[in-house]
């Protein structure tokens, strides 16, 4: 199992806005990095570990941790013309962009960007 830090913006999804679905998934979308594309489609497997990450924010950090779900899929958001993950270039067929589903395993305390900054271990 690998742990795979996914970062969020709290003002479009946050931990508690997991916590409000309770043992059900939800679709990481909106992922717009070839590198992080290829280790979804390449790498991430079900059962592995999310550290979930407030990204963009006063005190960004890790916020909980959560569970991959499902293995790497087209994000529909790609085919939909007009909306902001909109790839006039992606297909039904050739899909350019990927997601995987994942459910909260727990809220942590924060986890500071500042602090983890402090463990040497972590370079």
């Amino acid at each position: 199992m690998r742990y795979w830090l996914m970062k969020s913006e709290p003002s479009d999804v946050s931990i508690d806005d997991l916590a409000g679905f309770p043992n059900q998934t939800v679709d990481w979308y909106g992922i717009r990095n070839y590198q992080a594309r290829n280790f979804m489609r390449d790498q991430m497997r079900i059962g592995d570990g999310v550290f979930f990450y407030h990204s963009n924010c006063d005190v960004p950090g890790i916020a909980g941790i959560a569970e991959v779900c499902t293995l790497a899929y087209p994000d529909r958001l790609q085919f939909i013309k007009g909306h902001k993950y909109y790839d006039a270039k992606a297909t039904p067929e050739t899909p350019r962009w990927l997601n995987v589903d994942v459910k909260l395993v727990r809220k942590t305390r924060l986890l500071s960007l500042k602090e983890l900054r402090t463990y040497s271990e972590l370079e």
